[in-house]
C-alpha cells in the first residue's frame, strides 16, 4: 500500500485535527508524540496516522526545514457548487489563500485544488461544449464557479 505521508514544519496535530472535522468518512487512527527535545520538540508529533474521507495519511512535525510548495496539493472533487463553496470557505478560513484556478493554501500552507466533478468532462470534451471557453473561464477564477464554467462551456464555438 502506498500512502501519502505530511510532514509538517510545526502543528501536524492541529491540522489533522483541522482536516479531520471537515471531511466525512474521517478520524484521527493514533497520535504519538516525542517524549524528549530530539530531533524534535518535546510532545511535538513524531507520527499520526489519520483517515481522510477514507484515505489514509500520516504526518509528523518536521521543524524549519520541511515547508509545503504547490507540487504537492490534496484535490478535493466536488458534485455540486454547494460543496465547492462548503470546502472553500473550510479550508481558506483562519488565513488561508485563495489561489487561481480552483487552488487555495490553508491556514497551515498545505496547497488544496477544489474541483467541481463536470470540470473534466468540459475540459475533455470539446464535441459537446466548447472546452476552450471554459478554460479560458476557468483561468480567470480563483474559487470555481459551476455556472459560469457551464455558460461558458455551453457558448458558441469561434471558427
Amino acid at each position: 500500500m502506498i500512502k501519502p505521508c505530511i510532514v509538517f514544519n510545526d502543528r501536524a496535530e492541529e491540522a489533522i485535527n483541522f482536516y479531520v472535522s471537515i471531511f466525512p468518512n474521517s478520524k484521527v487512527l493514533s497520535i504519538q508524540r516525542s517524549e524528549a527535545d530530539a530531533p524534535i520538540a518535546k510532545g511535538k508529533v513524531l507520527g499520526a496516522t489519520f483517515v481522510l474521507d477514507g484515505r489514509e495519511y500520516t504526518a509528523f512535525d518536521g521543524g524549519p526545514s520541511f515547508t509545503f510548495s504547490e507540487g504537492f496539493s490534496l484535490m478535493v472533487n466536488c458534485k455540486t457548487q454547494e460543496d465547492v463553496d462548503k470546502y472553500w470557505s473550510k479550508l481558506t478560513a483562519g488565513g488561508g489563500e485563495e489561489g487561481p484556478c480552483g487552488w487555495l493554501k490553508d491556514r497551515f500552507g498545505l496547497s488544496w485544488q477544489i474541483v467541481p466533478d463536470v470540470l473534466g468532462q468540459m475540459l475533455s470534451d470539446s464535441r459537446s461544449g466548447n472546452s476552450e471557453a471554459a478554460m479560458q473561464a476557468m483561468l480567470q477564477m480563483k474559487k470555481l464557479d459551476i455556472a459560469e464554467l457551464e455558460k461558458a462551456y455551453h457558448s458558441t464555438r469561434v471558427a
